[in-house]
């Protein structure tokens, strides 16, 4: 189950390995955005309230491509058997 908050890692595309956090789930379209993943350049136009210009933003990347991060479970290294 994935809820928004939680920490995820990409693990296919061109953000592969990075990990962050769920901003965003669109559960009919299985699409999520992650924090500071998948950013791509957005034109605005000047308007009242906003100077408009060109900015980065997260976009939607597909349930398939991340996995859960859980802080909790770490992995015991085993050096050898005695």
């Amino acid at each position: 189950m994935i809820k928004k908050g939680m920490q995820v890692k990409v693990i296919s595309g061109k953000d592969k390995g990075k990990t962050g956090e769920i901003l965003e789930i669109d559960r009919k379209l299985k699409r999520l955005k992650i924090k500071s993943i998948n950013m791509i350049k957005k034109h605005l136009k000047p308007t009242k309230e906003n100077k408009g210009g060109i900015i980065s933003k997260e976009n939607f990347i597909h349930f398939s491509n991340v996995k859960n991060v859980d802080q909790n479970k770490k992995e015991k290294k085993i050096a050898g058997k005695k």
